[in-house]
């Protein structure tokens, strides 16, 4: 993304990106907050399930864990760079 010239993003279009990117955040915290939930119900309830149903739910959770967590600390440092991008084009603007 080009910071500077006719192809670079407005800072409006910076701020509105950077505020989609929190609330996509903040989506996919609830969903780890979610996963870790049910982490907790399954291995709290393990004696009532079979053993093979709880193995497998516990791998399908593992893995929406690992692709939740994956996927945020991705978004979070793209929110960095982008805040760094932001902070840059305010230091740069016209003061009124």
């Amino acid at each position: 993304m080009p910071e500077e010239g006719a192809d670079a993003p407005t800072l409006h279009s910076i701020e509105s990106t950077l505020t989609d990117g929190y609330a996509e955040a903040l989506a996919l915290e609830a969903e780890r907050t979610r996963i870790e939930r049910r982490l907790g119900e399954l291995a709290r309830d393990a004696g009532e399930v079979s053993a093979h149903t709880v193995a497998a739910e516990l791998a399908e959770l593992s893995e929406r864990l690992d692709t939740a967590d994956g996927e945020l600390s991705r978004l979070r440092a793209l929110l960095n760079k982008l805040q760094g991008v932001r902070r840059r084009r305010r230091a740069a603007a016209p003061t009124a």
